[in-house]
């Protein structure tokens, strides 16, 4: 009988889940490097433009690309650095008459790896940094890997070549230091306010929702939780003057070529709040559980991010709309994807109920901040697509835009989950995930034929 409890035990443990768990996410990656390849993303070719015009005048000079030369002007250049970097010593190793076209294939797959890899870091900074918040020594944590498994909006955004994967990175590295700072009650050196700055730098360096995540560290000052507020102010003044240092010639040569900071390639227009049609759910009531894929929901704002978040609404991944005649499966994918976002409505509410307790009952400052930003980000989003409608169909509402408010509201939620884990519902929920998660399989893998398009 003790022999048969401990094999029950070892095998019911989060350990042999977790590497359970973690096995298949990394075969996930490998297949999408393996049939995925990243000029077949958002914009894609206009990102390459970017690289290829960054990455001209390396290493002797650098050259920020304009809207002359591409419509993707307006990013900021820390997510075209390493496929430069690349592109620079493809053009000197290879042989080639056409060194821009030849090298694509080498710096956009070496790219996709790097940013693989970076989630990956970023996935086990936020597990140690969870456990850290609920008093544990450990390096992983069951909840917050398979709730970010579910997440197929993930997966796109590592696959393609994407800035908001670097602000996920950078924003792992800023909430794991604000744990022990906040534990010293901010008693800094200076190296604390130089490394912290130079991450709001390099966050403001990677793409213009990373502002988004700032504002929450003033707004938390007023919390009473803080018990130096002299030391905080100093420490957040600091690292926010580091940060102007590190990232302000970027949105200064904005100001001078374009006559504002936050550019955009498309023409802004009055934010009108009566909009009808972008809080409609008439067509989600036909296809949101039918067909949730483009152009069905036109510019509803909850239909697409909902359907982008757990399938692929757009077709840039999973449905490949662009290419009907290459992905698999294209006539019923729709239905599929349907299915998907009916069984997503229960990680959904698991989400948000976990997300809504942790709100209201943990007052530690490290949440505040975390929950300050998953508003203020859905907020500033919001804004941006009032700002900038495009033409009734809504393309500037895709959930890898936003996939740090879905990132952080899953680290708030896996706290929610900490809370639980010495009772039976949490290993009933982590059950539930992980029936949702191979139910879902299909939606986080590409379906273009390896190696497609070379």
């Amino acid at each position: 009988m003790l022999f048969k409890n401990k094999i029950k035990q070892f095998f019911y443990s989060d350990k042999v889940i977790f590497l359970f768990l973690f096995s298949s996410l990394i075969y996930v990656i490998i297949y999408n490097l393996l049939h995925y390849d990243p000029i077949l993303g958002y914009d894609a070719e206009a990102h390459y433009a970017y690289v290829d015009t960054f990455s001209r005048y390396l290493p002797r000079k650098i050259y920020i690309p304009t809207s002359v030369d591409t419509r993707e002007f307006f990013n900021p250049p820390v997510a075209y650095v390493f496929p430069s970097v690349v592109q620079v010593f493809c053009r000197n190793l290879i042989e080639s008459e056409n060194f821009l076209n030849d090298c694509k294939p080498i710096y956009g797959n070496l790219t996709q790896i790097f940013q693989n890899i970076l989630f990956l870091i970023s996935l086990f900074i936020n597990m140690r940094s969870i456990n850290k918040l609920s008093n544990k020594r450990s390096f992983i944590n069951l909840s917050y890997l398979i709730l970010s498994m579910l997440l197929a909006v993930n997966y796109k955004t590592i696959s393609m070549l994407r800035g908001e994967v670097y602000i996920l990175f950078f924003l792992s590295l800023i909430i794991f230091k604000y744990i022990d700072l906040d534990k010293k009650n901010f008693q800094f050196k200076f190296l604390d306010v130089l490394y912290f700055g130079v991450l709001i730098g390099l966050i403001g360096l990677s793409r213009q929702w990373g502002f988004l995540l700032f504002p929450a560290l003033f707004i938390v000052y007023f919390k009473k939780e803080i018990k130096n507020k002299v030391n905080y102010l100093k420490f957040t003044l600091s690292s926010f003057f580091i940060g102007f240092i590190v990232s302000g010639w970027f949105y200064i040569l904005n100001l001078i070529k374009y006559g504002t900071f936050i550019p955009f390639n498309s023409e802004s227009s009055e934010i009108k709040l009566n909009n009808i049609e972008f809080f409609n759910f008439q067509s989600a009531r036909e296809f949101l559980f039918t067909q949730p894929i483009r152009p069905n929901f036109n510019n509803q704002f909850f239909s697409i991010l909902y359907s982008d978040l757990w399938g692929d609404y757009w077709g840039y991944f999973v449905f490949t709309s662009r290419f009907l005649d290459v992905g698999r499966d294209q006539m019923i994918i729709g239905e599929y994807l349907g299915r998907v976002n009916r069984i997503s409505l229960i990680t959904t509410a698991i989400i948000l109920i976990g997300f809504i307790v942790n709100l209201i009952k943990n007052k530690n400052l490290t949440v505040s901040y975390i929950n300050v930003s998953i508003f203020i980000s859905f907020i500033g989003y919001l804004w941006f697509v009032f700002r900038y409608p495009t033409s009734g169909q809504g393309d500037t509402i895709k959930s890898t835009y936003m996939v740090q408010l879905f990132n952080l509201m899953i680290f708030s939620t896996s706290l929610f989950l900490e809370m639980l884990k010495s009772k039976k519902i949490y290993f009933l929920i982590i059950s539930i995930l992980t029936i949702i998660f191979f139910q879902n399989f299909e939606s986080y893998l590409s379906h273009f034929p390896i190696n497609y398009p070379r």
